[in-house]
């Protein structure tokens, strides 16, 4: 059974694991033994696998479930649906996405990352694993810049990857290090799938961006940390050390990407612009770099930027559509309300109850793809998460997080899918590259669990929540 996943304006076929159907058999038996008063939720949840098990990409099955529940089991009439439709994606800040997709398809291709690279190599390339720690910084700073996981991994990758190879690195460890911290790309603001927990549970934006920063810059301090203790075990290569001068020389060179990012949080923080006008302004800043700064990219390219960036953004906001729609499903039929009540009714506790989520997107990322899982599950776990006195912006970097682990494990993870397409490797082999960077997620996602001042610290003393 096969189902496709945009990739960089392209569609990427794959297959879906062979224990969906047990799961599936086994849904009824599992509500029925825990007790579960939601009969509705397994027919919704039966129809939406199923129509997945035929092959149907996950938007359509989204949108067919809806439609199939609504017109066979309840009196909704076609007029509410097709207002929902419209409505679904008439939210301000949905308009932020297609921008920031733009930006960094301009960063991408307009030799923004190659000079963070230069910079990122004179300032850490001197030790242990030197260009593969470049990488991680790299990663971290291309993030702060594009919004998006799979392009940091192919803007970076594609540059770095063979130049440590070139260097004597190995293939499976360089393709590990890029493809574990280009999932940065979707923690460390802006991030496209942050736009998207907003706009499912009315969160602040500004907020949620904010909160992503100190997290953002803690992950990518322990990914660098493991790519230096596996390059110092294995003696992998190190460069001379840059001079001062050299690393003024790069400095300058990669400022006008940097400077985006102080245009960006900067402009957020101050109340110059909202989240989706700095996604705006963002756009416009990267297309005047790209073209008549650095002069990387000829105006005859500007046109296939736009139509990938176009195609790109117009199937996430068909998924968008949909999974609103599947919002609205939830809701009318008061799934979380009853969710919620249950799990109140059982004592579970703040503790038990993140475990719980941990758990379940954990599982969800091995069939969907982010946008898909935050716009299904927040609107159903988000209403207990308050009940439960758990703060929002927490709650939203906490689910940003099982997204990027998500993004590094097959059989959805896209950027193994980006990765391998950069390396040339099979997925299995990519598997067992991320592994130890993967691991090192797991436990950044423990402590963003359990830590909540982690992420609501700064924006709390930036007086933003």
């Amino acid at each position: 059974m096969s189902a496709t996943l945009p990739m960089n304006g392209t569609v990427k076929t794959y297959r879906w694991p062979g224990v969906l159907p047990i799961a599936i058999i086994g849904l009824p038996v599992a509500i029925k033994l825990v007790g579960l008063p939601i009969a509705n939720a397994w027919i919704i949840f039966a129809l939406l696998f199923g129509l997945m098990l035929t092959g149907m990409p996950i938007s359509i099955s989204l949108g067919l479930t809806v439609l199939t529940y609504l017109f066979t089991m309840t009196s909704v009439p076609i007029e509410s649906v097709a207002l929902k439709l419209f409505t679904g994606i008439e939210k301000f800040e949905i308009m932020a996405i297609p921008f920031f997709i733009l930006a960094g398809n301009f960063l991408t291709h307009g030799g923004v990352a190659r000079r963070m690279i230069d910079f990122a190599s004179a300032c850490v390339g001197h030790w242990h694993g030197g260009l593969a720690l470049a990488g991680v910084m790299a990663c971290a700073l291309f993030a702060a810049v594009s919004g998006s996981s799979p392009a940091t991994v192919v803007a970076i990758g594609s540059i770095i990857l063979p130049a440590m190879v070139a260097q004597g690195f190995p293939k499976r460890f360089g393709a590990g290090v890029i493809t574990t911290s280009g999932a940065l790309g979707i923690l460390i603001p802006p991030s496209i799938v942050m736009v998207m927990y907003a706009v499912a549970t009315n969160t602040s934006v500004g907020a949620l961006f904010i909160a992503g920063i100190v997290p953002g810059l803690v992950l990518a301090t322990m990914l660098g940390l493991t790519t230096w203790w596996r390059a110092r075990n294995n003696n992998y290569p190190r460069q001379p050390a840059a001079s001062w001068g050299e690393r003024w020389r790069t400095f300058r060179q990669s400022i006008w990407g940097l400077f985006l990012i102080i245009v960006v949080i900067g402009g957020i923080y101050t109340g110059i612009f909202t989240p989706t006008e700095a996604a705006a302004m963002s756009a416009v800043y990267a297309f005047f770099v790209a073209v008549f700064v650095y002069r990387d990219m000829p105006l005859s390219k500007v046109p296939k930027v736009l139509l990938d960036s176009a195609n790109m953004s117009a199937m996430l906001l068909y998924i968008i559509t949909n999974a609103v729609m599947f919002s609205y499903l939830m809701t009318s039929e008061s799934i979380p309300q009853e969710l919620a009540a249950w799990m109140l009714s059982k004592g579970l506790g703040v503790v038990a109850f993140l475990l719980f989520v941990n758990i379940i997107l954990l599982l969800a990322g091995n069939v969907m793809e982010p946008s898909s899982i935050v716009l299904i599950m927040a609107p159903i776990l988000f209403p207990v998460a308050l009940k439960l006195g758990i703060d929002p912006v927490h709650f939203g970097i906490m689910m940003t997080v099982n997204m990027e682990v998500g993004m590094c494990h097959p059989p959805v993870g896209l950027n193994l899918y980006v990765a391998s397409g950069i390396t040339k490797m099979g997925i299995t082999e990519l598997t067992v590259a991320v592994w130890p960077w993967l691991l090192t997620m797991l436990v950044f996602l423990v402590i963003v669990t359990y830590w909540p001042t982690l992420s609501i610290a700064l924006p709390k003393a930036l007086g933003m929540m």
